[in-house]
């Protein structure tokens, strides 16, 4: 058991306070009880107790009821060079490795990466109500995960810098980095073909196929084309982005002409997946192979071996932490990078088709 978990909640959330005024988080003054209370989900007692000891630190000082604390750090404190906001795609990206490493490492080198209070899903992509979110939030920098065209767009007009993490970015003024799946797409739809697969979906995010398909789902689409196979809605679905559209996409996709072959974008869409065909008494692959376009810790315990497509996100890491360092030394910075993936096929693929299920 390690020191942090031996500290009681009050050393820890006092812990926490600390780090985030000495990073430069809060500024001026210290936000007040009920409000803190609030935006970590902890007992007000706790709160209480952790500014407290802030003040006898030294950190904060009371300046009497209804007033807020005022923030006063050492005279020898370095402030951090970047405030960078890390604005994921959903808040369950914000415990995925690549995302928790490019935090550790911005902290490292001296920034202060934090989580904005919204995600692109909860302001809806929608480049007005990100753009109003945006000019609300303090920050010198961004880190845009999986955003759409129109809201990357819309941040590489902006005077703040902003750094492209995944999403179609291609040709627009602003860094990127990316993982070259596009080439891969294509070695993977080729392998299904070649196990005579010809009904093959792909369930993908808007962003990767709206307003039309980017480089990865041109590249599955093109690849079945020089088959010889008519693609359309069947190959690459519209459906709404929740767990009821999840489900009815499929429910449509499996109730007449069934695919013989899924490809799921994210692994939790395709565990989701999984769920369906277990419902309907389906099996991988024996009825229907499953290929996901990432890798997933958890799919180390799965038995059959997962296919997949897999990146080392460390380049990736890098590439947006030296960015960051440009930045804060007033470099302009908007090299777009691309980081080789490969397909790991595993026991999910398979050539035993079936005609009707």
């Amino acid at each position: 058991m390690n020191q942090w978990q031996r500290l009681s909640t009050i050393d820890q959330f006092t812990a926490h306070l600390r780090a985030g005024l000495l990073s430069g988080h809060w500024t001026g003054t210290m936000p007040g009880e009920h409000r803190l209370a609030e935006e970590f989900a902890i007992n007000r007692k706790t709160v209480k107790a952790a500014l407290r000891m802030l003040e006898n630190e030294g950190l904060l000082v009371n300046r009497g009821r209804g007033a807020q604390r005022k923030i006063v750090l050492p005279e020898d404190h370095a402030p951090p060079l970047l405030r960078v906001a890390l604005l994921v795609f959903e808040a369950v990206d914000r415990g995925v490795d690549y995302i928790l490493e490019l935090r550790h490492q911005l902290e490292t080198a001296g920034h202060l990466p934090f989580y904005p209070e919204r995600t692109l899903l909860d302001l809806g992509m929608d480049v007005g109500r990100v753009a109003r979110f945006v000019r609300r939030t303090e920050a010198d920098a961004w880190v845009v995960q999986a955003g759409s065209r129109g809201v990357l767009e819309w941040f590489s007009a902006q005077e703040t810098p902003a750094f492209a993490l995944l999403g179609i970015h291609r040709g627009l003024p602003i860094a990127g980095a990316v993982p070259d799946k596009a080439p891969v797409f294509a070695e993977v739809t080729r392998r299904l073909l070649a196990l005579g697969h010809t009904r093959v979906s792909f369930l993908c995010r808007s962003q990767l196929r709206l307003p039309q398909p980017g480089r990865v789902a041109s590249a599955f689409l093109s690849t079945l084309e020089a088959a010889g196979i008519a693609t359309g809605t069947f190959n690459l679905p519209d459906w709404e982005e929740n767990k009821e559209g999840f489900e009815h996409i499929l429910d449509s996709l499996f109730g007449h002409t069934p695919p013989t072959a899924l490809i799921l974008d994210e692994p939790f869409l395709y565990h989701a997946a999984v769920h369906f065909l277990m419902k309907r008494g389906l099996r991988v692959p024996e009825d229907v192979s499953l290929i996901c376009t990432d890798a997933d810790p958890g799919f180390a315990w799965c038995n059959p071996s997962i296919s997949h497509i897999r990146w080392d996100y460390r380049p990736v890491v890098r590439r947006i932490v030296r960015w960051a360092d440009n930045v804060a030394h007033g470099k302009e910075d908007r090299r777009q990078t691309r980081t080789k993936a490969e397909f790991v096929e595993g026991g999910t693929v398979g050539g035993k088709l079936i005609d009707e299920l």
